[in-house]
């Protein structure tokens, strides 16, 4: 492990996994270990508001998913393949080398099902699964057969266009500049003062990293694996899910049917907020992801 570029208070550090460079961020020298695992296209700076608010009371660890931020981009289907199942592995690995002790997994949208994969796979690794906006997987290939023929049969075909290599690279030019990233985030967000320049930096600077493409393509070719509802019933620990109320990608009255699963202690709406409540209100999140974690790590 190895320092690398700074930022705000502390140095990113880089781990090797399966011979890759894997980018992580570390604050906090006791307490429980959490492990913060961000969503599709983000990085552990989306969690730069939550880190050192919870690093007082804990060990906090905010890793990039091999794939996205600055960890390898591998070639997928040659050297990886990029599954929830790669992802827990890492996550468990991450867990055993790095942190040293089971920990709190946290996610948000694809990060909790990596989460919750990791838990499910490695149950020896996970003391609790916090949810954020957990994705639904709409686009999965279960949820698609129950939809009209016209809506079933839509995705398919932007799937096998995109992996034209051509119209794949032209379709994420297209989105990797900063006012289209801008512009996905003003729909995701509900509050436009919260994507600021800084954030779109964040998710901008991975895009130019060699493989970013095929890594984004491969990704959204990906309609299979598991959805929330098969892991949920797996899970070898507590849970919590706190859904922002005004996402309009992964909508709140789906969110609180997982709520009816008995692994999971509470379901929080976080009023007046989209997609991303760890950096759009961190000051009603980190309050509650403090008091469950520590809450049950005193049981």
């Amino acid at each position: 492990m190895t320092p690398s570029a700074s930022t705000n208070e502390t140095a990113t550090q880089t781990w090797t996994w399966q011979g890759f460079p894997i980018c992580y961020q570390t604050q906090g020298n006791e307490g429980p270990a959490v492990i913060l695992v961000h969503g599709f296209g983000a990085s552990w700076g989306h969690w730069r508001k939550n880190i050192p608010i919870l690093a007082k009371t804990c060990r906090v660890y905010a890793i990039d998913l091999i794939g996205f931020g600055a960890s390898a981009k591998p070639i997928p289907g040659v050297e990886i393949e990029y599954t929830f199942e790669t992802w827990a592995q890492q996550i468990a690995d991450f867990c055993r080398e790095v942190v040293g002790s089971p920990a709190f997994l946290v996610g948000n949208s694809i990060g909790c099902i990596a989460a919750m994969q990791a838990a499910v796979d490695y149950p020896d690794i996970a003391k609790g699964v916090a949810l954020l906006n957990c994705s639904l997987r709409l686009l999965h290939d279960r949820k698609r057969a129950h939809l009209p023929w016209y809506r079933r049969s839509s995705a398919p075909i932007l799937q096998k266009l995109l992996a034209v290599k051509g119209v794949g690279q032209l379709f994420f030019d297209r989105l990797a500049k900063p006012k289209v990233v801008r512009k996905i985030l003003l729909q995701a967000y509900k509050n436009p003062e919260a994507v600021t320049d800084e954030l779109v930096d964040i998710l901008m600077a991975p895009a130019f990293d060699p493989g970013a493409v095929d890594v984004f393509l491969a990704f959204t070719r990906y309609s299979q694996g598991p959805l929330p509802e098969d892991l949920l019933p797996l899970l070898p620990c507590p849970a919590i899910i706190l859904w922002g109320t005004e996402d309009p990608w992964e909508p709140i009255a789906l969110g609180r049917e997982l709520a009816n699963f008995p692994q999971v202690q509470k379901f929080i709406p976080i009023q007046g907020v989209g997609h991303c409540p760890q950096d759009e209100a961190p000051e009603l999140v980190n309050p509650i992801l403090e008091q469950w974690v520590m809450e049950n790590f005193r049981s």
